[in-house]
């Protein structure tokens, strides 16, 4: 699994590292972290609706974090939980762009078996680092 629970790191709230051997792998299994919080089941979520979203960012911990922010956002406005992601990440000079599908369905409670609600990703002791083995994050979330 290229994500696991940290279940001493964050009392109040719910943290995880992410891997992945690319960034892109990175960034789509803190996706499916942050949905799994979420939703028990990740194989729940019908895959019948898509999000075009485009960041750009000098950070990459910071791309991240905005790119999880966006998950959570179109969670709260939209009810949308996303279950495939396909990233594309490219750096321009001092800048990284992100393209990002998310594909998913609206919020049943009926059909998906919900866990929490995440309000928001949070900045303490967030972590995105390129290691020998490819790249890893640590992600807290406000729930």
């Amino acid at each position: 699994m290229p994500y696991r629970f940290l279940e001493d790191v964050a009392t109040a709230d719910v943290a995880f590292e992410a891997t992945g051997k690319t960034v892109e792998e990175l960034f789509v299994a803190a996706a499916e972290a942050t949905t799994n919080v979420m939703i028990r089941d990740l194989g729940q979520i019908a895959l019948v609706e898509r999000r075009n979203i485009l960041l750009e960012g000098e950070q990459i911990d910071l791309l991240l974090f905005d790119f999880l922010q966006e998950l959570v956002f179109y969670k709260d406005a939209d009810l949308l939980l996303f279950g495939k992601y396909l990233v594309k990440i490219e750096r321009e000079g001092s800048c990284f762009r992100l393209q990002a599908e998310a594909h998913g369905e609206t919020l049943d409670p009926d059909r998906h078996d919900l866990v929490v609600d995440v309000k928001a990703v949070t900045l303490h002791q967030f972590e995105v680092k390129e290691t020998d083995q490819g790249w890893e994050a640590r992600v807290i979330l406000d729930i």
